[in-house]
């Protein structure tokens, strides 16, 4: 493998600081790949420390966990702290050199949780493309066990307690307030400490398709009322479509009982 891993596989070093990583040493490419993609994100661990990212590679790889999270986190509260973990480098690449790498995500990774980046050779004699795996954890305040619960318990405030997790472990969102808690039941177990999710608990339908739903329309300091038909059902927190009496279909969140909130 070290016949085959140039030291030159980017740009000499009196090249312009972060413009491309340094030199690769034979023998050293886990190092210098972790190195390169963990320099510059917030909040970063990373096993072995290495040579700058390019300002460019940092600000992608960077963008991709920050459009994840703002997928799983309102944007009008503090934002998660992010961590990216990157996994080993498999010992038998061999890698021909290459003076510029460009991270992509491959087709269907999730770039949350334990997902793979992508690395592909943009500027070389020979092109080549990579996977690693990479952690990419969202830290944040949100509702865990304070004791082990078992399915079927119907939440009360003496059964939860706020804590940092990991908004990324799972697919299906973290509870953060006490409101969309109290009073739901869990479908499945908790012991002490894990996580709240929306996947633990019970579905709670508030209407049926064909059910008469009153629809209200909520803007800036004004809600407008009315009645329509479901075309579907309604789950609590969950979108649904309602025919109004004109033909006009609107979307909207189920949010109680034959109850459809429309944002204007």
């Amino acid at each position: 493998m070290n016949k085959l891993l140039s030291s030159r596989l980017n740009e000499p070093a009196q090249a312009p600081a972060g413009r491309h990583c340094p030199r690769l040493r034979p023998g050293r490419l886990r190092g210098w790949i972790t190195g390169c993609l963990a320099a510059g994100l917030p909040a970063v661990a990373a096993a072995t420390a290495g040579p700058a990212l390019p300002a460019e590679l940092a600000a992608e790889v960077r963008q991709l966990a920050a459009d994840a999270a703002a997928l799983l986190w309102p944007a009008s509260t503090t934002p998660p702290r992010l961590e990216v973990v990157l996994g080993r480098v498999d010992p038998r690449w061999t890698l021909a050199p290459c003076q510029q790498i460009v991270p992509f995500l491959p087709p269907g990774a999730r770039p949350l949780g334990a997902t793979r980046i992508g690395l592909r050779c943009a500027k070389g004699a020979t092109a080549w493309k990579v996977t690693l795996p990479m952690q990419v954890r969202l830290w944040a305040p949100a509702l865990v066990a304070r004791t082990t619960l078992p399915a079927g318990t119907v939440l009360q405030a003496q059964h939860l307690a706020v804590a940092d997790i990991d908004l990324a472990a799972r697919a299906d969102a973290a509870i953060t307030l006490d409101r969309d808690a109290i009073g739901r039941t869990l479908q499945r177990g908790l012991a002490a400490g894990d996580a709240l999710r929306i996947g633990d608990l019970k579905v709670v339908r508030y209407f049926n398709a064909g059910d008469t739903v009153r629809v209200v329309a909520v803007g800036q300091g004004f809600s407008i009322s009315g009645e329509g038909q479901a075309l579907g059902p309604g789950s609590a927190g969950g979108q649904a479509q309602v025919r109004l009496p004109g033909g006009r279909v609107v979307t909207g969140i189920a949010a109680g009982e034959r109850r459809l909130e429309v944002a204007l």
